[in-house]
């Protein structure tokens, strides 16, 4: 019971200083005033519902999560697969970091179809 109070308090505390209980990290990561104003342009969510598209973007995204050198932003970039043609974006932290995430995508599809519109932050 004694514990439960305590993190009842902590909790309560963290929103009284306007922190939440998330993490730093997770924070900091969120890319979302990024993504503002990207209607009109090829969106994730926009992508065709093609058999193929999807699972090369599955194999993509798998490739991109398991280098775990990467920073939260490389891991939450945007993967979008049309027409066999992949096109990458989103914010990471450095230039190495933006072409490691290609590298880790050209081993689940050809460089060539490789569209890397990241951006350093």
């Amino acid at each position: 019971m004694n514990h439960f109070i305590k993190v009842i308090f902590l909790s309560a505390s963290l929103s009284m200083i306007g922190e939440s209980p998330r993490s730093r990290a997770q924070q900091c990561a969120d890319n979302s005033k990024q993504n503002r104003g990207q209607s009109h342009e090829q969106t994730a969510d926009k992508q065709p519902d093609a058999k193929g598209d999807r699972m090369t973007a599955a194999r993509v995204r798998k490739a991109i999560i398991a280098d775990k050198g990467l920073s939260m932003y490389a891991h939450n970039v945007k993967v979008i697969v049309r027409g066999g043609q992949l096109t990458l974006k989103g914010p990471v932290r450095t230039e190495e970091e933006k072409q490691r995430v290609a590298a880790d995508a050209a081993t689940a599809v050809s460089a060539n179809s490789i569209r890397n519109q990241l951006t350093v932050k």
